[in-house]
């Protein structure tokens, strides 16, 4: 994700400052008043775990797919563990290295990643408790990812150019000394609740989710439907696919699994004016922002505002002209109407408890069917008529 923290999730490579400065630019039009003026009602509110904070990092893909593993543990009926996101992280920066070197640094760098990074990583290396894998190695008491990013970067571009006429190696080892430094060793065998596990083997036998469960979707009208495609963004550095399907669907598969009590791993554009933080409310105004008179600006949050109707057309251009990026990775757990009846998800993001709703935003089905740029859910959760035209058993 890039102007934010993500999704496909994204979160693009934020610096110390950005999320801080985002924030505040996102909020500029937010109105002391709006909790006031818009009362929602609970439809349907899904378990979940309690709302983090991934400070100075581009690390939302790794707490959003986390905190939806956690729900997919309830789900599951199980106890649900805090699961380490940095852990997640940990291992996706040292195989985009990898990636990065053979692409010879023609692939993008930083804490962005996507949905499937923790699926993927979670498969491949496995999981631990988040409280046996903080990554606050050096004195932080939360997330400050710029140094460690700004030296990484530095040291891969070294390789790249390739001083020694044959690339060593030892660039690995080196690579993996300084995230050791930054954000600790990964122990190979830790205790947990009295039983030494290895991460492979805490994922298997205590979290025991099967990542071939999950898949990940988009909607882009100039691809085949229900097919697999590439996602076009830079943060997808895996060069993973996602189903596509008509941009209806999104909602209809989301609706579809909160009914079968399934939560959502979101990647969306959060740079709009109309997303406010702080209000914790997203929509899709009937004008554009800067069409809109001044006390209209000043107006967008003091209650339910009349909302455009999105069209595919609408969305894929926004795609098309960067209007829609890929910035943030959040947590649809549940839906909620308005004083008006219209639908809003209950969305849990990973930027601490500041907001007017400690953490959580109600976003609705317009800003959803026009902003996201991909989804990750339990296959499960998708309607049985479109997982067979997808060819999903």
């Amino acid at each position: 994700m890039k102007k934010i923290m993500t999704t496909v999730c994204l979160c693009a490579p934020l610096l110390a400052a950005a999320q801080d400065n985002l924030v505040k630019s996102l909020d500029k039009n937010s109105s002391d008043s709006s909790r006031s003026k818009f009362r929602f009602t609970e439809v349907i509110a899904l378990a979940n775990t309690s709302v983090k904070n991934q400070a100075s990092s581009g690390t939302c893909w790794s707490y959003s797919t986390n905190s939806f593993l956690e729900s997919e543990m309830y789900k599951a009926g199980k106890e649900p563990v805090e699961l380490a996101q940095l852990f997640s992280a940990r291992n996706v920066y040292a195989d985009k290295a990898e990636s990065y070197i053979r692409m010879h640094g023609s692939l993008e760098w930083g804490d962005g990643g996507a949905c499937h990074d923790v699926i993927n990583m979670y498969a491949k290396y496995g999981a631990m408790p988040q409280s046996l894998y903080t990554g606050l190695h050096y004195g932080t008491s939360k997330n400050k990812f710029a140094e460690m990013q700004s030296v990484l970067k530095a040291m891969l571009d070294a390789w790249v150019k390739n001083p020694n006429g044959k690339l060593s190696p030892n660039w690995k080892e080196a690579f993996n000394a300084v995230l050791d430094s930054y954000l600790g060793k990964v122990p190979e065998t830790f205790t947990w609740q009295g039983r030494t596990y290895t991460p492979k083997s805490f994922a298997e036998q205590v979290v025991g989710l099967d990542p071939k469960d999950y898949v990940e979707l988009s909607s882009l009208t100039d691809k085949p439907y229900y097919k697999k495609t590439i996602l076009m963004v830079p943060d997808n550095w895996s060069m993973d696919m996602v189903y596509n399907v008509p941009f209806n669907d999104i909602t209809d598969i989301i609706d579809n699994a909160l009914n079968k009590g399934y939560t959502v791993a979101w990647a969306t554009d959060v740079s709009e004016k109309s997303f406010s933080w702080k209000n914790g409310v997203a929509y899709v105004p009937e004008k554009e922002y800067d069409d809109m008179t001044d006390e209209e600006k000043k107006e967008m949050f003091n209650g339910p505002k009349p909302e455009r109707v999105v069209t595919a057309e609408m969305r894929q251009q926004a795609f098309d002209n960067y209007s829609t990026t890929d910035d943030h990775g959040m947590h649809i757990v549940g839906l909620a109407k308005d004083q008006n009846g219209r639908e809003y998800y209950i969305v849990k993001n990973s930027w601490g408890t500041t907001n007017d709703y400690k953490g959580y935003l109600y976003v609705t089905k317009a800003y959803v069917r026009l902003k996201t740029t991909a989804f990750l859910l339990n296959k499960k959760a998708i309607p049985q008529a479109l997982r067979t035209r997808m060819n999903l058993i």
